[in-house]
């Protein structure tokens, strides 16, 4: 039997505790109370374990266990994107069905931040005789710029080595560079487009959005008839203030969205097809002619590879269109082996050309972490006492807080390949077996990283 075994005798409290985790609305900048009540949560289930406990700030904090040898961490958050639209069951409830457990967050990432937290209390039980200090640290801000991280580390020290099981399963050695800019208009320069509005989160797809115009009935039937043609989902509707025409798409994460199907850039694109730059401003010609529907950036100039970690991509997360302003933020995520500061140029540059005010909310350079490391050893190990053979080494477009570790931590788990878990989508779930099996995978690897000379 392995150690990582006995994380199964708290299963049932761990499902009630997740349950009350999930019910906390812990969107990031839109709930920042929520965020803290999670926090809080975790704080107290540590003291009730006897565990130590410490809330650095009231976005982040830690749970140890030791207090000698090598620092040893593990990262997660509490919070999460919003809910979005098209849920089959109660996004802040822990849903039990057909095998698997629904719930934001429960697979990004508070199913497996609670795991942590469990295993912590395992290694305690079991008497473990920790050679190393064990801590599980936790933010509430890592959807929207960790600066959750960047606060704890600036009280606290850099772990000697780390991990984030806020990725897929095997081990990250690799994590793509990520810049998200946004382009504005102090006003809005277009005649017939009033308003445009889409997005909830600029690392998502967005799967919805919605345009007000000021047309005539002739550009309604036109419009009308080039929807049909197109392989957008577009609604119709009539108002006081115009027509409104609503975009339907499919979320997904900002990481992959050739997965999503993106409702701004598919209306945009439906508007631009029939009205020219003055009807519609500098924002929506931006958009048309500098990304289109794309998600490869092809057309400002951005398509590139690497072997390492594959396909740059961008996203167009927000548009907010209207009487004050205009403004569109883009996620762009790219190869580990490319200078960011190439892809800021050439952005900006684009922006420039069109007139358009260009910012930087946040750049994260890639991750790359050498193979045959002694971590990459350790969870290859702690990986295949528990699944029976040695975890695949891959690179993802996705931001962990490996990114926060200063070349010390790598992202390991905590979802399967195999498991189509829904992330930043309506109905994210994770499969009942997977989850407990990586809660095994966890405490092994934490076991392994507590003991190791």
């Amino acid at each position: 039997m392995s150690f990582g075994e006995k994380i199964l005798n708290y299963k049932d409290d761990i499902l009630k505790d997740l349950n009350t985790l999930v019910s906390f609305k812990s969107i990031s900048r839109y709930y920042n109370d929520e965020c803290e009540k999670a926090l809080d949560f975790i704080m107290s289930r540590a003291e009730e374990f006897g565990l130590t406990s410490k809330k650095v700030a009231s976005n982040c904090g830690h749970v140890q266990l030791g207090d000698s040898g090598k620092l040893c961490g593990v990262l997660t958050h509490l919070d999460v994107v919003p809910e979005g639209n098209g849920w089959n069951t109660e996004p802040f409830a822990l849903t039990v069905k057909d095998g698997r457990y629904y719930g934001r967050g429960v697979a990004d990432d508070k199913g497996f931040a609670l795991i942590t937290l469990y295993c912590l209390k395992a290694l305690k039980d079991n008497n473990v005789d920790i050679k190393n200090t064990l801590r599980a640290i936790f933010g509430t801000d890592e959807e929207v710029g960790m600066n959750d991280m960047k606060t704890y580390f600036e009280n606290e020290p850099l772990p000697e080595m780390a991990f984030t099981p806020d990725s897929n399963y095997g081990i990250c050695v690799g994590e793509k560079g990520i810049l998200q800019v946004e382009i504005s208009l102090d006003r809005h320069d277009g005649t017939i487009l009033t308003e445009l509005n889409g997005g909830e989160a600029i690392n998502a797809v967005p799967d919805y959005a919605y345009a007000l115009l000021d047309a005539s009935e002739n550009d309604d039937h036109q419009l009308l008839r080039l929807a049909d043609a197109r392989d957008g989902d577009f609604e119709f509707k009539y108002t006081i203030d115009g027509m409104m025409i609503i975009s339907r798409g499919k979320s997904a994460h900002a990481c992959e969205p050739d997965l999503g199907k993106n409702a701004i850039t598919e209306l945009v694109s439906l508007l631009c097809s029939h009205y020219g730059l003055k009807a519609m401003g500098s924002i929506c010609s931006f958009i048309n002619y500098r990304i289109g529907t794309e998600t490869n950036g092809i057309s400002m100039g951005l398509k590139m590879r690497d072997a390492a970690s594959g396909d740059l991509t961008i996203n167009v997360g927000t548009v907010r269109i209207g009487e004050n302003g205009a403004s569109a933020t883009l996620d762009i995520r790219y190869p580990v082996t490319v200078n960011g500061k190439d892809i800021i140029d050439r952005v900006f540059s684009a922006a420039k050309y069109e007139g358009l005010n260009f910012r930087i909310i946040k750049h994260e350079k890639p991750v790359y972490f050498e193979k045959g490391s002694k971590l990459v050893n350790l969870l290859s190990e702690a990986y295949k006492d528990i699944m029976g053979e040695y975890p695949n080494l891959y690179t993802t477009g996705g931001g962990t807080y490996a990114k926060t570790l200063g070349g010390k931590g790598l992202a390991f788990g905590g979802v399967f390949p195999d498991d189509e878990c829904g992330l930043h989508q309506a109905n994210e779930s994770i499969d009942a077996e997977k989850f407990f099996l990586h809660a095994q995978i966890c405490l092994e690897a934490m076991y392994k990283m507590a003991v190791e000379d």
